[in-house]
């Protein structure tokens, strides 16, 4: 067994006492074809009412809200599974949460006819990050990767143009510094830190677990972060922290952080979610941003670390699992090949801005309309390399959170060693993060 109960799952029972309170909440199991599903964006329920409307009373929706972190989502799906709670049947899993609930024996496995039927068409970075030891625990709903965004009126200046072909971030720091704009990207202490650094590491050809070692015992997994891709991560972090072109408060900037920088009057490249695009209408019909702002702002390829490797663009999206300790599970997979089929997935991505994981949605003219950047989204979720599929993936993406913090403070040659070394001692249980 890979199992590691000891310190993370050792917690359930008194999880389960806390859990208990909470199971009784939400207004709990509703009628025989009444299924609870936990969303984590609006736009999710409104694809839930024509669901339940298409499937001509087979089943409806106790629709319960999440929080809006990635880490709130975690941890409140985390008590109420541990405890076993039977009221949950569809959840909306934050991928890289998704195999730590799958080793804990939370989700419920698909089967092969329904991973086969529910993989069809799935770009490869949304289906990678939904599979667990070769088994599908969660159906991708959108997938999600980064693109790097910038100003056309500073390109002349700045001396790089990503429209011409890649760009390094090597060239977008030197460029925006020349130019006096601002690179803005994900320096907070949070998830989206780690969404930096895994792309910077996966892009120098490297990986934050060693190859081999994912579905080790917890104590045997091995960190790849003390090597050249890692020096190289911490450098391009370092460099940019340290620059002219970081924004104010680049140490604690998260998406909309970033987003701000950018739509700031010195604003020049950006690298962040394909969500901007819609929230720019959304700034621009509020009055905060002039009605021709869209007009400057062009995309590209996330940016390379060597001029003449690939980019390893960001991986994330969301997926809908269903609950081990569902009364309702055939229901429930039922539900869930309507919400997210081909139609849900675009109805999806037009009402929230996150990209489908259905590489057929990209071609939809309403789609290309309304996202023409469609192209470029596409191929980066096809590139994307999702953070490390792991069952211990809490502690992994604390550990580097915590050494890669804050950007400006970094080494590229302590930084990689230190930061390889509090990954297997938090994973062997010798130290606490």
């Amino acid at each position: 067994m890979l199992e590691r109960k000891p310190r993370r799952w050792a917690a359930a029972s008194a999880l389960a006492l806390f859990a208990s309170v909470l199971t009784g909440c939400g207004g709990g199991d509703g009628g025989a074809n009444t299924l609870t599903y936990y969303i984590a964006d609006a736009a999710q329920e409104s694809v839930a009412t024509r669901c339940a409307g298409e499937s001509g009373g087979a089943y409806q929706f106790n629709i319960q809200r999440l929080p809006n972190t990635a880490a709130g989502g975690r941890e409140q799906l985390l008590r109420r599974l541990a405890a076993e709670d039977r009221s949950m049947d569809i959840v909306s899993v934050d991928p890289p949460f998704m195999a730590e609930f799958a080793n804990a024996g939370f989700l419920r496995a698909f089967t092969d006819a329904e991973r086969q039927e529910l993989s069809q068409g799935v770009l490869d970075g949304p289906l990678k990050q939904s599979t667990f030891r070769d088994t599908l625990y969660s159906a991708p709903l959108y997938g999600n990767t980064q693109l790097l965004w910038y100003r056309k009126s500073v390109l002349q200046k700045a001396g790089v143009d990503p429209s011409a072909g890649p760009v390094t971030w090597d060239q977008l720091i030197k460029g925006a510094t020349q130019a006096g704009v601002t690179v803005a990207a994900q320096g907070r202490r949070n998830e989206s830190l780690m969404v930096w650094v895994n792309a910077l590491i996966s892009s120098s050809g490297g990986s934050i677990l060693a190859p081999g070692s994912e579905n080790l015992p917890a104590n045997e997994v091995k960190g790849g972060i003390n090597s050249p891709a890692g020096a190289t991560a911490a450098r391009i972090m370092h460099d940019l922290a340290v620059s002219p072109a970081a924004p104010p408060g680049f140490s604690t900037a998260g998406e909309e952080d970033s987003r701000a920088s950018f739509q700031e009057a010195n604003g020049g490249f950006m690298v962040n979610w394909p969500y901007v695009w819609a929230a720019f209408d959304s700034a621009i019909e509020e009055g905060s941003l002039p009605a021709n702002f869209k007009d400057d702002v062009g995309w590209a390829a996330y940016p390379r670390v060597e001029a003449g490797t690939e980019s390893a663009s960001p991986s994330g999206g969301l997926g809908l699992s269903i609950s081990s300790f569902s009364r309702r599970q055939d229901l429930a997979a039922q539900a869930i090949r309507c919400l997210a089929n081909e139609q849900s997935q675009k109805d999806f991505m037009i009402e929230a801005g996150n990209p489908a994981a259905l590489a057929s949605v990209f071609d939809d003219p309403e789609i290309r309309e309304k996202f023409p950047m469609a192209d470029e989204i596409r191929t980066g979720l096809d590139a994307a390399t999702p953070r490390p599929v792991s069952a211990y993936y809490g502690d992994v993406t604390g550990s580097i959170q915590t050494s890669f913090h804050p950007p400006g403070s970094l080494s590229s040659q302590n930084t990689p060693r230190e930061a390889n070394q509090l990954l297997e001692d938090v994973l062997s249980n010798k130290r606490m993060i």
